[in-house]
């Protein structure tokens, strides 16, 4: 019994009816929502996001019932799948694996592979809900940039020396520049906290330090947290 629900619906050398196709394309769709909801879930998705996971596996489901086991066509199909790439926007790792879910899931349907692909799908979808409940903690959740205004008297080299012991892992200064008229400096760090929740407490003392003058702490953008 189970070994017959991992079976195809239809053999590879059979013609594609017309019942195989539609029972192909829903299941393809039904997965397809199913994979959007999953990548959606407690984190924010953008609606066309949603619709491209949606309809990734049935697109993908097509193009391979209509390549057949044809070379040739297999070459061109993954020749402008590569196009794709260079049409779209930087995503995040997980919309990355949303995207190769939704792609592996077109071609188990397509194959006639919709048991294998239900299981296959449930599974990973899990996997991506239940990791929204587990805080994985890594070392890039804590750096931050900083930037103090200070007086052009102040001297910056070693003056907040015993502050980045206290409250950071490490720390590097990044860029120095002038302002207003060179009466000011702007310095910024990048720095590794050792407690995020000693952030006000390293803000006020450092406060005391540049004469109460303008300081901002904020978590790097993205492109630059990528090694």
């Amino acid at each position: 019994m189970l070994d017959n629900f991992f079976q195809p619906i239809y053999s590879s050398t059979s013609e594609i009816t017309t019942s195989v196709y539609l029972i192909c394309t829903l299941v393809s769709l039904g997965l397809g929502a199913l994979i959007a909801w999953a990548s959606s879930f407690r984190s924010r998705q953008t609606k066309s996001f949603m619709l491209a996971i949606l309809l990734i596996p049935a697109i993908v489901q097509i193009v391979i019932m209509l390549v057949n086991d044809n070379v040739g066509a297999g070459v061109a199909v993954m020749g402008a799948f590569s196009l794709v790439r260079f049409r779209s926007a930087p995503g995040s790792a997980k919309e990355i694996v949303s995207i190769f879910l939704a792609m592996a899931t077109g071609l188990a349907t397509a194959k006639g592979y919709l048991g294998l692909a239900f299981v296959f799908v449930a599974a990973i979808s899990l996997v991506i809900v239940l990791s929204n409940f587990i805080n994985f903690k890594e070392s890039d959740d804590l750096q931050r940039e900083l930037k103090i205004t200070i007086p052009e008297d102040l001297n910056y080299a070693h003056e907040f020396d015993d502050l980045f012991e206290k409250y950071t892992k490490n720390s590097k200064l990044m860029n120095v520049k002038t302002t207003n008229m060179g009466s000011l400096y702007k310095l910024s760090y990048r720095v590794e906290l050792k407690n995020e929740d000693e952030v006000q407490k390293f803000i006020d003392d450092l406060r005391c330090r540049n004469g109460n003058l303008e300081i901002s702490m904020m978590i790097p953008a993205a492109e630059d947290r990528i090694l």
